[in-house]
This record gives structure tokens, C-alpha cells and sequence, in this order.
């Protein structure tokens, strides 16, 4: 039981899982769910009494029981207790001083981040406000390789995402050529293929490759099908850089992805043993997004938010090339509109940042939710002054595959040019050498004949 008065009133929550529900910002997910405070009052008082919990709290009372599910056994079992030490006093509302202190230093964060569980991570961020997530998120430094480096201080990453209704080689090898003209493309080449026929994927694999080969691209590629058919791909000889799975935070719900732990380390293994990685080895990319466990039944009444996190864990124990939050994209069900959108890709960045993941965002929305492309310039602002490790660039902004919107290659242009941030270092003396960029970084105007202009896919 936790309690707290305000306003000469006690609250009370029954459980750690009930109180962290109730201190959560608002957000549609958590109404459909029916965990959410039921006033603006109770909520403040829920975070009152959050503050006061000793983090040590966290692994002795399980949101979701350690028998019922293998997500919660591994944040149990792989508990980095030496580095969770120098924190290991501090209440949640000590935490939040300690994240925002001008002497806690981008290197005391990454030691700290092993010993970090989702469920910290969370209940510190619900009682931050927007600037502090920001802040706090821009001192974590997170940096991955496979081909290139992501995630340095002052770089900047774009997946390039040229999708195509019909898997067509040559529609995509436009957006792609389109794509690195703009200097987009150092995260990772990644296509979100229509089909999950194998002889399509297999065509993908090889035309992706042969690009990066043809013109000894410094990045990687990745066809974001299920992780088992990946693992066949492999088995086949196929050339696969990253394999990719959308992750959730429960066992219930990423068995609604038709995947579980056993897997996923099948999949790091098979990856690594092609040693396709250059100056790197971090071959596992994940794809989170808040409102998934929800979505499956297999939330437990715990809020979207903290599922969230909880996914987070599960990506960090691949060591993963990239994850990415594709907030927005599940539905106005889960965040209802522009500012619950900007709330819940603050909270998973400052999130996953924290817990050590290299987190990028798919700043986007469905078009029956209340949000427009003015609310992605802003959040897509915010989260790249919190240091974001890459973003989405799709033709135009509108995915023709998968019916959404989300960033363009003109927006990755913006936010290199308001903040001065590089490419992946490898990669910007790739472009600078294909007159793509000149040395400051802008893009050189190009004649018709420049080389990559002349591929033909197929």
C-alpha cells in the first residue's frame, strides 16, 4: 500500500503497479485500459508518492510476477547490481535530482546504465517534465558499429526508408538513389517489405547488398521482415546485415509477434556468424512502440509506458546496432494527439537513452489521430536537442507502403542544419568523396551524370 495526502485528502494505491499507472501523464492508452488516474488530482498526488519510493523498491515488488513472464525474469536475472551500487540509496524522487545535477556527467550515465530496470527508468520519468527528459536524455551517450559509427556527440544518423507497395526493385532503388543524394542512409538502408515471400525478400537482400557493395557504401542494410524468416534467409546463404523483430515489453505480447527470447538469441547468433560487420558487431535492429502489450491483451494493467521501458530491456540484452520507438503509429487509441504524441517520444527516448539502447525515433502519426506535421517539427525538434540518435527519412514524408506519415529527408536536412550536427563519421567521408556534401557538411549541388544516378536495380 502507498499512500500520500494533498489538499488535506489521503490517497492511496495498492500496489507499486497501480501507483506508477495512476502518476503517468495522460494518455488515451491508459483510459482504454482503465489504470489511468481518474483526476488531475489523484495523479498529482500518485507522483507525490512515486518520488518517495526507494529504487531499491523496484527489484523486490514485480509489476508483472517473475513466474508468469520471461521478460520480468530477464530484468530480475541479468541485474547489473555493481553498477546500479552508486544509485542504489536513492528514491525515485532522489534519482530525478541526481539525473539533473550538473556533476552527473554523460560517463557516470553509462555506468549507472546496466543497473538501470525499465521500471526506474519509467517511474523517474513520470514525475520529469518535458525539459527534463531532454536535458537528462542529452547527456547519455550511447555508440553502436556494424559498418559505420552511430551515436557519437554531436552526429546525427537517418534510416533510409524507401518502401514500396509491391516490393518493386525499381521503385525502391529510386527512393534509395533519391535518399542518398540528400545524405540520408548512416543508420541503416531499411526496407519494410509487402510481401514475406522468400524469393522476394531474398531479390531485396541481394539488390540492398549490391548497392552497398557496388559503391562501397559505408552503412548497412536490413529488410524488416519476422525474425524466424530472417534466420531462414540466413541458412540459405543470403546476405543479410541486421536482422530486424518488432519487440514488446511482456511475454504474453511479444508472443503475439510470434517470438520469444530463445528466439531472438538465435537470430544474434546466426547474424554474428556471417561477420559481415566492418568496425563493428552490433547486428540486431528493434522496432518499439508504446501501446503494443495493450494492443495484445498482455499488459497486465500495466500502463502503456512502463510496457514501454520494459521492451527496452529486451533490446538491450542483443546489444543492438539500432532501436527505434515508432511512436505514433499505433493509433489515436493509444496516444490520442499531437501532445500526448510529444510526451510519449520524450518519455521513450529519455527512457531507452537512460537504459543504455540506442534509441532513434519513427516521429509519425496515423491520419485519424489528432496530429499534423506541425506537431512532428516539434517533436522532432525536442527530441533531437535531447541528443536522438536517428530518425526516420521517407520520400516525402508519406510511407506509400505502410499509409502513414512520418519524416522526410528534407526534415533530417533541418535538424543538421539547426543544430550543426555530422553524419556517421564513416559515412560523411563517403559523401564528401561522391560529391554528395562538400567539407562542412551541406549538400553540393550535382549534375546528371553523377555515378550513383545510373543504377538500375533488376
Amino acid at each position: 500500500m502507498y499512500k500520500t495526502t494533498l489538499d488535506n485528502r489521503t490517497y492511496h494505491f495498492d500496489d507499486l503497479k497501480t501507483l506508477m499507472a495512476k502518476a503517468s501523464p495522460a494518455r488515451s492508452g491508459d483510459d482504454l485500459a482503465g489504470v489511468s488516474a481518474h483526476t488531475m488530482e489523484e495523479r498529482v498526488a500518485a507522483k507525490m508518492a512515486l518520488a518517495d519510493v526507494p529504487l531499491k523498491t523496484f527489484l523486490e515488488e514485480q509489476l508483472i510476477p517473475y513466474e508468469m513472464d520471461e521478460v520480468t525474469r530477464l530484468i530480475i536475472d541479468t541485474h547489473d547490481t555493481e553498477a546500479f551500487a552508486p544509485i542504489s540509496h536513492l528514491t525515485v524522487g532522489d534519482f530525478r535530482n541526481w539525473l539533473l545535477n550538473d556533476h552527473t556527467t554523460s560517463q557516470m550515465l553509462a555506468v549507472v546504465a546496466p543497473g538501470i530496470t525499465p521500471e526506474m527508468a519509467a517511474a523517474v520519468s513520470k514525475i520529469m517534465r518535458n525539459q527534463d527528459l531532454i536535458l537528462t536524455a542529452k547527456k547519455c551517450r550511447v555508440v553502436t558499429r556494424f559498418r559505420n559509427t552511430i551515436g557519437l556527440p554531436g552526429h546525427f544518423s537517418v534510416r533510409l526508408q524507401p518502401n514500396h507497395p509491391t516490393d518493386d526493385l525499381k521503385g525502391i532503388a529510386a527512393s534509395l538513389i533519391d535518399g542518398l543524394m540528400y545524405g540520408s542512409g548512416d543508420a541503416v538502408i531499411g526496407i519494410n517489405p509487402a510481401s514475406d515471400s522468400i524469393p522476394v525478400l531474398t531479390n531485396l537482400c541481394y539488390m540492398l547488398d549490391d548497392i552497398i557493395q557496388r559503391y562501397a557504401i559505408p552503412t548497412q542494410s536490413c529488410v524488416l521482415t519476422h525474425v524466424s524468416t530472417s534466420i531462414e534467409l540466413i541458412d540459405r546463404g543470403v546476405p543479410v546485415d541486421l536482422v530486424f523483430q518488432s519487440i514488446a515489453g511482456t511475454e504474453g505480447a511479444n508472443a503475439g509477434f510470434g517470438i520469444n527470447l530463445k528466439m531472438l538469441e538465435e537470430a544474434h547468433q546466426a547474424a554474428l556468424s556471417l561477420k559481415r560487420g566492418t568496425v563493428g558487431d552490433n547486428v540486431m535492429y528493434f522496432e518499439t512502440g508504446q501501446g503494443s502489450a495493450l494492443s495484445s491483451g498482455f499488459h497486465h494493467d500495466v500502463d502503456q509506458q512502463t510496457c514501454e521501458a520494459r521492451a527496452y530491456a529486451v533490446a538491450r540484452h542483443f546489444s543492438p546496432l539500432l532501436v527505434n520507438t515508432v511512436v505514433g503509429f499505433i493509433g489515436p487509441e493509444y496516444l490520442y494527439d499531437g501532445k500526448q504524441i510529444t510526451r510519449a517520444g520524450l518519455e521513450d527516448h529519455f527512457c531507452g537513452k537512460l537504459m543504455g539502447v540506442p534509441l532513434g525515433c519513427d516521429v509519425c502519426y496515423t491520419n485519424h489521430a489528432e496530429a499534423d506535421q506541425d506537431d512532428m517539427d516539434n517533436l522532432l525538434t525536442l527530441l533531437v536537442a535531447g541528443g536522438l540518435t536517428y530518425m526516420m527519412g521517407v520520400p516525402g514524408a508519406d510511407d506509400i507502403m505502410l499509409n502513414y506519415q512520418s519524416t522526410s529527408y528534407h526534415d533530417a536536412l533541418y535538424v543538421r542544419e539547426l543544430f550543426g550536427l555530422k553524419h556517421a563519421p564513416e559515412f560523411a567521408s563517403w559523401l564528401e568523396k561522391m560529391q554528395v556534401i562538400n567539407q562542412e557538411g551541406r549538400l553540393k549541388q550535382f549534375k546528371s551524370t553523377h555515378p550513383l544516378l545510373g543504377y538500375k536495380a533488376g
